[in-house]
């Protein structure tokens, strides 16, 4: 389960952040989780409970918002979200190779005090 790891760098980042501003307190963690990050949701907050025990984040709120794919076809100049993993333009059914989002994986906000 690499969302662990994943958690414990994020972490690390948010409580660096919290040192730098004085923080004691990190309230709420947020964070972008695109469908074709490689990561689970789920396996994500379980991860975020493990990881912030015992730490100024450990009573956190973590939300996570899921970012869809979003594919841009060529030809007819569209962007448009894909049906499946398959990433057919529904205008001219040509495969387009340019996801211009849905990879992300990032945080986003964090609230201290």
């Amino acid at each position: 389960m690499h969302e662990v790891s994943i958690m414990e760098q994020t972490l690390e980042i948010a409580l660096n952040h919290a040192k730098q501003q004085g923080a004691t307190q990190i309230h709420r963690i947020k964070m972008k989780v695109g469908t074709l990050s490689g990561v689970i949701p789920e396996a994500l907050e379980f991860a975020f409970d493990v990881v912030t025990k015992g730490t100024i984040a450990e009573t956190a709120r973590f939300e996570i918002e899921s970012i869809p794919v979003r594919c841009y076809c060529h030809h007819c100049n569209v962007e448009f979200q894909p049906d499946d993993f398959i990433d057919e333009c529904p205008h001219c059914h040509q495969y387009s190779l340019d996801i211009r989002q849905g990879k992300e994986l990032e945080l986003t906000s964090l609230e201290v005090s």
